[in-house]
């Protein structure tokens, strides 16, 4: 785990996670650094989350976070998309991260004039990588595609307290840590 975008990126998601936490509210259940206990298990950490060690964290986020989305490919492309979509992946799942992204680049892609349209399935393969290719050579920057992204999170965490009024004590945290 050598990859210089990929401490940059974890540093910024670890502040917004913390350590411990067991809220009782929370659906996520116990945390560690936001690692769910359920994640951490399914990667052969099996002891108290409180004494989930730092690097086995680190080692779960490369895995499952980073590497399997293929974020690490999009931090190729573009390094402050990469840290959105991880971030974002980290709070609510990297399928949905990736879906907004999809979403995302579907839109901007001026009714396929630029590049083709996207099934948002989640899985960021060859045709997501080349439709952002396509979007960054042409606009040369990913401040809007974040925009984008960001505006698609914020709706979810406004549904989601809406559906789940438990929800609501924890709406005003992700709009201030997670949508910029």
């Amino acid at each position: 785990m050598t990859d210089a975008v990929f401490s940059y990126v974890l540093a910024h998601t670890l502040e917004s996670e913390g350590l411990f936490s067991d809220d009782a509210a929370d659906s996520g259940g116990a945390t560690m650094y936001g690692i769910t206990k359920a994640v951490a298990e399914k990667n052969g950490y099996h002891g108290d989350m409180r004494q989930l060690p730092l690097e086995k964290a680190k080692e779960i986020y490369y895995k499952e976070y980073w590497v399997k989305p293929n974020f690490h490919r999009v931090a190729d492309l573009d390094e402050k998309l990469a840290k959105e979509l991880f971030d974002a992946g980290v709070n609510v799942g990297t399928a949905l991260a990736s879906k907004w992204l999809q979403r995302s680049l579907s839109v901007l892609n001026n009714q396929g004039k630029h590049y083709d349209d996207l099934v948002p399935d989640g899985r960021i393969g060859p045709k997501t990588l080349e439709a952002l290719s396509a979007y960054l050579h042409l606009r040369c920057d990913s401040a809007v595609l974040v925009k984008a992204i960001d505006s698609l999170q914020g709706h979810h965490y406004i549904t989601l307290a809406e559906k789940r009024e438990k929800d609501e004590r924890f709406v005003y945290g992700w709009l201030n840590r997670r949508v910029r």
